[in-house]
C-alpha cells in the first residue's frame, strides 16, 4: 500500500486566493497527498468548500484545522464543546501548564503544540505525556523554527525537542511533524522534514511515521466521527430501513 504523506500545519493568507493556491499547489508538487490549513474559528462552510475545490484541482486532500489558544482550562473546554464538530483537526497551543494538562487529557484534542522557545514554558514533561497517553492527543513538532532560528536559540530548541521526543517515545505518545509555515520558500518535501527529525534524535522509521501514518490516522479518525453514519466508537450505521 502506497504511503500517504501529510503536512497538518500550513497557514497561508486566506484573504489572498493566489497565495492559497500557490501553497496548495506547492504541497502537491512536493509529494504530499494530505494537508491541513489552519482556519479561523468563524470561517464559513462556503469558504471551506471553496478551499477544498482548490485542493481538489491540485489533486491533494484538504483537512480543516483550528488552533485554540485558551488562557484557562475552562475556556478550552468551552471552545472544544463549540468547535469539535466543525473541524477535522483541533490543535491546542499550550502556553500555560494548566491548559496543557487539560488539553492532554481531553479526548477531543488532536494535537498538543508548544510554541515557546523558553524551556520553562514548554510543558511537555512526564506528567503531560502520561495524561496524553491515556487520551488521543499527539505531540506536534513544527519544523519552521529549525529553519529560521540561528545560533544559541536553535541549540536550545533542539535540546528541548530531544527531551520532548524521548518522553513521547517512553509514554507511547504519537509524534506529528509538520512544517508550520506560511511561506512557500520554507516548505520542504516529506522526507526532508523526516530527515530534520534526526536533529532531535528521532529514528528514521519514527520520523517517517510522524509525517505520514500518525498524521493520516488523526484525520481518518475524526472524519469517521464527523460522518452521519457514526454512532459511537466502533459502531457505525450501515443502512436505514423499516426493519432496523
Amino acid at each position: 500500500m502506497k504511503r500517504i504523506y501529510a503536512d497538518l500545519h500550513l497557514y497561508p493568507n486566506l484573504k489572498d486566493s493566489k497565495h492559497v493556491s500557490q501553497i496548495i499547489s506547492k504541497a502537491s508538487k512536493l509529494g504530499y497527498r494530505l494537508i491541513a490549513i489552519t482556519f479561523p474559528s468563524n470561517l464559513t462552510e462556503e469558504e471551506i468548500r471553496r478551499l477544498r475545490n482548490i485542493s481538489k484541482e491540485a489533486k491533494i486532500d484538504l483537512a480543516s484545522r483550528v488552533d485554540l489558544k485558551p488562557k484557562t482550562p475552562e475556556e478550552l473546554i468551552y471552545n472544544l464543546r463549540k468547535l469539535r464538530r466543525r473541524f477535522e483537526i483541533i490543535a491546542v497551543i499550550c502556553e500555560s501548564k494548566n491548559v496543557a494538562r487539560q488539553a492532554a487529557k481531553d479526548r477531543r484534542v488532536d494535537l498538543l503544540n508548544f510554541p515557546s522557545l523558553d524551556f520553562r514554558r514548554r510543558f511537555f514533561d512526564k506528567a503531560e505525556a502520561e495524561l496524553a497517553s491515556n487520551g488521543l492527543a499527539s505531540l506536534e513538532i513544527a519544523i519552521k523554527p529549525l529553519l529560521t532560528l540561528e545560533g544559541p536559540a536553535r541549540i536550545r530548541l533542539l535540546s528541548n525537542l530531544r527531551r520532548e521526543a524521548a518522553i513521547a517515545k517512553d509514554f507511547h505518545v504519537p509524534i506529528v511533524i509538520s512544517s508550520g509555515v506560511s511561506d512557500e520558500t520554507l516548505m520542504r518535501k516529506p522526507k526532508e522534514l523526516a530527515a530534520l527529525a534526526s536533529l532531535f534524535d528521532l529514528d528514521e522509521a519514527s520520523a517517517i511515521e510522524a509525517v505520514s501514518k500518525n498524521s493520516v490516522a488523526i484525520v481518518k479518525r475524526n472524519r469517521d466521527k464527523l460522518s452521519s453514519r457514526f454512532v459511537a466508537p466502533g459502531i457505525r450505521l450501515i443502512r436505514r430501513g423499516k426493519d432496523c
